[in-house]
Order: C-alpha cells, then sequence, then structure tokens
C-alpha cells in the first residue's frame, strides 16, 4: 500500500513539546546543586527551546530539501571545528570539548558532529546502494571500510580532547548504519570476531603491560579505561548518590528542588537522577512512555527509502543515550559523561538534536511512504 503524508507529524512533535517541559523542569530541580556562576539554567533551557522549535518551524516549512547536497560540506566542516580545539578549546573538568563564544557561552562541536555523521555516512550508503543493486562481497568490504575511515577521522580529533563519551556515539552510530545498509550477516560474524579479539588484546596489554600502555596512549586513556573497567564495584560518591537519591524517592518523589542529598553534574549527566528523585516511580513510568513513543515514532519513518539510514543512524543515537544515560544512573552501565537527549542541560546537544527533528518532520511531510 502506497499513501502519501501532508499533515504535522505529531506523533514527534508532541512527545518534544512534553519532554522539553520535563527538561526545564527537572533543571530548575537541579539548580539547587548547580554552581551560581552558571546562572539559572533553567531560564537559558527554556530560551534553547524557544530558539529550537523556531528553528524546527523554519526547517519543517522549507520545501524540496535536499540535505544530502550539503552532507560532505558539513562533515568536513565538523572535523575542521573538532580539530581546532585542539588549539583553540575552553578546558573544562580536563577536556577541551568546548568554544568560548561571548554573549552565548560554550560551544560543542562534537554534539553537531553526530547529526554531520549520520548525514554523510547515510549519503555515502544511499549513493553505494543507487550504484550497486547486488553488490559483491569485494564491493562490500570497500563500503565497510570507507565508511570506517569517515568514522575514525572525527572519534580520533575527538579522542584527543578527551570526549569518550561522543566516541561511543559514533561508533553506534557507525554500527547501527552499517547493519541496516543491507550488507550480507556474514559481516556480523566478523565484525563480533573484530571485535572479541581486539579487546582480548587491548585488555591483556592494559592489565599485564601498565607501564608500556600508559607509554603509548597515555594516563588520561589509561584512567578512563580504568574507569569503565571498574563500574561493577558500584563504588564512587556520583553513583552512590545517585542510586540513594532514586532508590528512596518512592512512588511521588520528593518533589521539585528537594532532592535529599548531593548529586555532581546534576543538570547534565545526571539529570535523570534529579528527574526521578522529584517525581519518583511514576513520574519515571511517565518519562518512559514519552520517550518510547517518540523513539517508536521516529522508527516508523524509516519507511521513507531515500531516508532511512539516516533515520536508522538518529534512532539509534538517541536510544542508545537514553539507555546508557539511565542505566549509569543506578550502576548498570559505566559513567561515561553520556547526557540524556532534549532534557539534560545544553545549548549544542539540544540544538542538534532539534534540528533532527525539524529534519524527520519536513521528511514526513508530502513523502511517498511505503507501508
Amino acid at each position: 500500500m502506497i499513501k502519501k503524508r501532508n499533515k504535522l507529524n505529531l506523533n514527534i512533535l508532541i512527545p518534544i513539546v512534553l519532554l522539553s517541559i520535563i527538561s526545564i523542569i527537572s533543571i530548575y530541580s537541579a539548580g539547587i546543586y548547580t554552581d551560581s556562576n552558571f546562572g539559572n539554567l533553567a531560564i537559558k533551557q527554556m530560551l534553547w527551546y524557544i530558539v529550537c522549535f523556531i528553528i524546527i518551524i523554519y526547517i519543517y516549512t522549507r520545501t524540496n530539501i535536499d540535505i544530502y547536497k550539503y552532507s560532505l560540506f558539513l562533515y568536513v566542516l565538523g572535523n575542521i571545528l573538532l580539530l581546532g580545539l585542539l588549539v583553540f578549546g575552553v578546558s573544562i573538568n580536563g577536556s577541551k570539548c568546548w568554544y568560548k563564544i561571548p554573549g552565548i557561552g560554550n560551544f560543542q562541536p562534537s554534539e553537531f558532529m553526530k547529526l554531520f555523521l549520520i548525514l554523510y555516512l547515510s549519503y555515502f550508503i544511499n549513493s553505494f546502494r543507487n550504484k550497486y543493486e547486488n553488490p559483491t562481497i569485494v564491493q562490500e568490504l570497500l563500503l565497510i571500510l570507507k565508511s570506517l575511515l569517515i568514522v575514525l577521522i572525527p572519534s580520533v580529533l575527538t579522542f584527543l580532547e578527551p570526549d569518550t563519551g561522543a566516541v561511543i556515539l559514533y561508533l553506534v552510530i557507525y554500527v547501527v548504519m552499517m547493519f541496516t545498509s543491507g550488507i550480507r550477516k556474514i559481516w556480523g560474524i566478523v565484525f563480533i570476531g573484530v571485535v572479541v579479539l581486539s579487546f582480548m588484546f587491548l585488555y591483556n596489554f592494559y592489565n599485564n603491560e601498565e607501564d608500556k600502555f600508559i607509554d603509548v596512549f597515555g594516563i588520561n586513556t589509561y584512567y578512563r579505561i580504568n574507569r569503565i573497567l571498574n563500574w561493577k564495584e558500584q563504588s564512587g560518591m556520583q553513583l552512590n548518590n545517585s542510586i540513594y537519591s532514586i532508590g528512596s524517592a518512592g512512588y511521588f518523589g520528593y518533589g521539585i528542588r528537594k532532592t535529599p542529598i548531593y548529586i555532581p553534574e546534576a543538570s547534565t549527566d545526571f539529570i535523570f537522577t534529579i528527574y526521578a528523585s522529584s517525581f519518583g516511580y511514576v513520574g519515571v513510568v511517565i518519562l518512559f512512555i514519552i520517550m518510547i513513543y517518540l523513539d517508536i515514532s521516529i522508527l516508523v519513518l524509516y519507511r521513507i527509502k531515500k531516508y532511512r539510514y539516516l533515520i536508522s543512524g538518529v534512532f539509534a543515537v538517541i536510544i542508545f543515550q537514553q539507555v546508557q544515560n539511565i542505566s549509569m544512573t543506578i550502576g548498570l552501565l559505566p559513567i561515561t559523561g553520556i547526557t540524556l537527549p532534549f532534557i539534560s542541560y545544553g545549548g549544542s546537544s539540544l540544538l542538534s538534536y532539534m534540528i533532527i527533528i525539524g529534519l524527520l518532520l519536513n521528511f514526513s511531510k508530502n513523502k511517498i511512504i511505503n507501508s
């Protein structure tokens, strides 16, 4: 069956509006543990949302958007911005991940690089599929290697900042987009084998040749790997305070601005902790319903043939951030500094994701969809 959509996709827009309200309230609630030097982050987030909704309206009302035409330019621009951070970036908590823009705040290129990477990989895979209807295994191998190179360039630049969380997201985007591109299943077996062997080699090197490992990869890399590998010990003030705040919140929580214990990075990495402690288990269930509904609404757009690879990348990165962020606040996964999409404070992150939402709304308007 073929159907034509020409209305605003409320299945995406309504969850975004609800998440914006949750975000502002949660950031306001986190204000009791936010450094006063940051000002009123809730007001700043509200202003960012206003700007983002204006951008969404602009993108949605455009006709004949050919985003692929700009994908290579945006990809190159993103890498130049990442490279520039190594020289001109502002150091915060030991990482040079931001440019400081007077009068506006900090700008984080890695947040936009996620979007640029999804766009360019989508264009690259789409071009490959248009060129080869039934590619040989050698042609698929070239696709995999060339795509990997596209991902490795920003990954290396981002790792040098260092920003391990963003690198993980780049790799998630690559893996999901590769396996939704229609390549042979044998590559999945090869991929798993390569990952397992690489992990075994690096773990043995890290565990048995500590001094040499530090000489090769540096002390910062050793520290980050050590933190990830030791997450299962459930130790550390951040995690312990987060688990206590969530676990003791009950059905309806402590209320706004009443989180009972100090939470570091309360408005960013641990915003879920603030929300859960404020609104309890009932609030968490409501949040999960909204997020899942949004995720499914995005996945449904996979039927748009021209943008299916782009949509798979968007879906993957949003789902991964949701699972990783929430899981790290309750000790199920390592703490990696990955934020919660549409809820954590941050202009760069919010702007990049809202541009994606604007594009999705545009794609779902006046598009022929196979169903």
